[in-house]
């Protein structure tokens, strides 16, 4: 081989250890930024880096109730928006006998930024009654929202709205209804986004959150703060026995239970129905959760720096709180479901409390049904010392 054939054999050498580095080198960092799922290509890596640094088994035994405290006040903070104290100024509107109750429409300021109207349920007879504030669902149905919970009247369209939604998932029945017949004072206000105060829709809610943060403040945090505000103003109602009020919601209202049993004593207990499991277990492809939209009503900025939500829940602890998902629900692994419950049967055990947590997995769907109502509603009965 001459002289000048072993140049070109060096050179065609030199190109392809050249080619075969560079491919290397493109090897070496991201080619891609984004899942299918929306998620950053290195979501697994942020899981991992998550140890929930105010979660109650990282206090490692610690004392429970400078745990508990110090945990509120960080959930309080991650709401990015302070306590209310404006006055309520709540005012009745109408009124509507129903046999063993009566149901008022009233008006409140919910926080020093919104008037808004409610429904208030109150048994006949001599008080004080218990209480529940009854927190209603997301489903994507926004035209109604405390009408989810109780029956409304002097609208037909929106009471055609609201038995058509009971019908399918709640077994046709208004729970705030029922448990007025209970003997239970009953509140029931909307979210914002629903009912009275509804948005433009599915797709408009990442808009509406992402305003508000612009604004200094968040969705689920407004959500957060209202219900609060709800919880006091039935908790001091004269009807009410104080130390008897109960935060009962379904889906998305389950979120609101179990997160107002932890941020205000002002709700004594609770029953969260299809809306608790890990993180890890909801963060995975294919998952609700990564759609955005409804996610941001539920979404605390840097919350899991601090908790996972079975860490917040147990904020509630030792108060009495009962928790339902169903089998077959798509929203929330069973998995993670059970892991969550786990997670907190310990809590309340180490708050010294364990007969006040209970938790059951139902074989069914996303979906309340009259079976589960009647055992709740009894649970709680037993809870507020109403049977025996």
């Amino acid at each position: 081989m001459c002289f000048r054939d072993l140049l070109r054999v060096a050179a065609a050498a030199a190109l392809l250890i050249a080619s075969e580095a560079a491919m290397a080198a493109e090897a070496d960092h991201e080619t891609k930024g984004v899942t299918e799922n929306n998620l950053p290509v290195f979501y697994q890596k942020l899981k991992d880096q998550l140890h929930f640094a105010l979660a109650w088994d990282q206090a490692g035994g610690g004392d429970f109730s400078r745990w508990r405290a110090e945990a509120r006040a960080k959930f309080w903070d991650l709401l990015i928006q302070p306590d209310d104290q404006t006055p309520l100024d709540a005012q009745v509107v109408e009124e509507q006998d129903r046999g063993a109750y009566v149901a008022r429409k009233i008006v409140l300021s919910i926080t020093r930024n919104s008037r808004v109207a409610a429904i208030l349920l109150v048994p006949k007879g001599q008080g004080p009654f218990p209480a529940a504030l009854v927190l209603h669902d997301h489903g994507g149905k926004f035209n109604i929202g405390k009408e989810k919970m109780v029956e409304p009247w002097g609208d037909e369209a929106r009471l055609a709205s609201a038995k058509a939604w009971v019908e399918k998932y709640y077994s046709g029945r208004f729970i705030g209804d029922d448990l007025a017949r209970r003997g239970y004072v009953v509140l029931a206000t909307d979210a914002l986004g629903w009912g009275d105060r509804q948005n433009n829709g599915r797709e408009s809610q990442q808009a509406l959150a992402s305003n508000l943060f612009n604004l200094g403040s968040s969705l689920a945090g407004t959500i957060a703060v209202e219900d609060v505000r709800a919880a006091r103003y039935l908790a001091a109602l004269p009807e009410v026995d104080k130390d008897r009020v109960a935060a009962i919601g379904f889906s998305m209202g389950a979120f609101r239970a179990w997160q107002i049993a932890a941020l205000t004593d002002a709700v004594t207990a609770g029953v969260a129905v299809n809306w608790m499991a890990t993180l890890d277990g909801l963060m995975v492809p294919g998952n609700n959760q990564l759609k955005g939209q409804s996610a941001f009503n539920m979404l605390h900025p840097g919350m899991f720096r601090w908790f996972d939500y079975p860490d917040a829940a147990s904020i509630a602890a030792p108060k009495p709180m009962l928790f339902y998902a169903g089998e077959t629900d798509h929203l929330f692994p069973v998995a993670a479901v059970r892991d969550a419950f786990a997670r907190m049967e310990k809590v309340w055990a180490d708050a010294g409390a364990p007969e006040h947590f209970a938790a059951k997995v139902w074989p069914n769907a996303h979906i309340f049904r009259a079976e589960e109502q009647a055992e709740a509603f009894d649970w709680l009965d037993r809870q507020f010392g109403r049977q025996e």
